[in-house]
């Protein structure tokens, strides 16, 4: 046996054993916002065990804002699926003239084909993605009955979704959870249901990150600075893979590679092909920069990215205004709003749940009511908060939900915050999930109301008058 033979076989026990001591490492839990609501929904991170709500207050309106559930890849990453196909088999063949030992070579590589091999479109729900929305809408129901049993009116529950189809899909696959049973359609019982969009060029309230020019210009100006953060961990990545495996991969095949292996694995549950060329180690560093990503332009990383959502908390502050109205006036039940459900993305949940305040400590959100733009999330091993994955996986969801209290409490409104169904820590609260209405106006809604939308996402900032802080 010679010298080389020797340290080849040690590498590839070290391998073994790096991926033994992570014990039961499932890559599924670390697709960063490409993780499956399923894999997601329990996580305990920042969540608070058991109810802290009294069981005499009673709930009477309910505030859902939504992110799509799984959807297919979308058509310009198609392609890209459909290039790396032909990349692979190129990388084998160049292995092979090299005489490169055949089990260096993952069996699986040169003979794959992309499974969405001939699909000209993309990014629409898939089948996975409309279980997860409609058993969601089940669980709600069950969850508050009081709320949902009057018969459907859209005017009690008024049902929104952005102008494109997959959010759309969800917001219809929830409705069919919800309302089940209640109609006469069909063996299923359903019933029709109206879902509203505004124009997605002026969608303030769900497509905010659309509408605001000055995001826009802060994210094209801010991508290169990103790539180049993340640009050592594929460079480190790339080098690992392409030693192991003795094959000559370019950072752009890993970086290809693992959109595959988050695909295959939230998707379709495969995780023995694409992901396998990753170790555990080295999934938890890609997971960490698609997250640096996340935190830089959807998230805590500047404060325009999530200020642009104020209108989105003003509605949904509004609703509980008026259902409150509604109940002090003793409107007639079926004559005001008992929920207000929203469908939207990724782009919506995460500046929405910052606005929140979610998955911080008090000195860090005292920091956003600032303005001031957070530290960056730390890289592994060190551990973090803020990760993709619970934060905004398919199916992502925050739950506002206004209660009444007897009479004889002080203050007599609350408001519970649910992430993902589970109860949530909010820093403005005092580290609590059930909070008192006027604290949850004057110390998480109020701070953000300093700037109106129009002055935030369309005035000149280089006018010193409109400067933005975080800019």
């Amino acid at each position: 046996m010679t010298m080389k033979t020797v340290w080849i076989l040690l590498v590839c026990c070290l391998f073994v054993i790096s991926q033994a001591d992570q014990g039961g490492f499932d890559v599924r839990h670390h697709l960063s916002t490409v993780t499956r609501y399923s894999v997601s929904k329990d996580v305990t991170q920042n969540l608070i065990e058991g109810s802290n709500v009294p069981s005499e207050c009673t709930p009477i309106h309910l505030n859902l804002v939504a992110r799509h559930g799984t959807r297919s890849p979308t058509k310009k990453r198609l392609r890209e699926l459909e290039n790396l196909a032909g990349r692979l088999k190129e990388l084998v063949r160049d292995a092979e003239a090299r005489n490169l030992p055949s089990d260096k070579i993952p069996g699986w590589l040169g003979k794959w084909v992309s499974p969405w091999q001939g699909k000209v479109k993309g990014g629409e729900l898939i089948r996975q993605g409309e279980d997860e929305l409609y058993q969601l809408g089940i669980r709600v129901r069950e969850r508050f009955p009081t709320l949902f049993e009057e018969d459907y009116h859209p005017d009690v529950y008024t049902i929104r979704a952005t102008q494109i189809p997959r959010a759309s899909a969800s917001a219809v696959a929830f409705g069919m959870g919800l309302f089940s049973e209640k109609g006469d359609l069909g063996p299923g019982r359903n019933r029709a249901f109206a879902v509203t969009s505004e124009n997605r060029a002026s969608d303030t309230k769900l497509r905010f990150f659309e509408c605001c020019q000055n995001y826009k210009s802060y994210r094209k100006a801010k991508e290169p600075a990103v790539d180049k953060l993340k640009e050592p961990v594929l460079n480190k990545i790339t080098a690992s893979v392409a030693k192991r495996h003795g094959l000559s991969f370019t950072k752009q095949d890993i970086s290809s590679l693992w959109f595959l292996c988050k695909q295959e694995a939230s998707l379709l549950n495969v995780t023995n092909q694409s992901c396998e060329l990753f170790t555990p180690s080295e999934v938890t560093l890609l997971e960490w920069a698609d997250d640096l990503e996340v935190f830089i332009l959807k998230g805590y990383g500047n404060s325009l990215n999530y200020k642009m959502g104020v209108p989105l908390l003003e509605d949904v502050l509004h609703s509980m205004e008026e259902a409150i109205k509604a109940r002090e006036e003793n409107l007639p039940p079926g004559s005001y709003e008992k929920a207000r459900l929203r469908f939207a993305h990724a782009e919506t949940i995460v500046p929405f749940s910052c606005l929140l305040g979610l998955f911080l400590d008090a000195s860090e959100f005292e920091k956003i009511q600032k303005e001031k733009p957070l530290e960056l999330p730390p890289q592994p091993p060190k551990t973090r908060d803020f990760k993709g994955s619970t934060m905004a996986p398919f199916g992502a969801n925050n739950m506002l939900v206004l209660y009444s209290c007897p009479a004889a409490s002080s203050p007599k409104y609350f408001v519970q915050v649910l992430h993902n169904e589970n109860p949530i820590a909010l820093p403005g609260c005092d580290g609590k999930d059930f909070c008192p209405l006027e604290d949850f106006k004057a110390k998480v809604v109020t701070p953000h109301l300093k700037h109106a939308f129009n002055n935030l996402c369309n005035a000149n900032l280089d006018d010193p008058k409109h400067k933005h802080p975080s800019i």
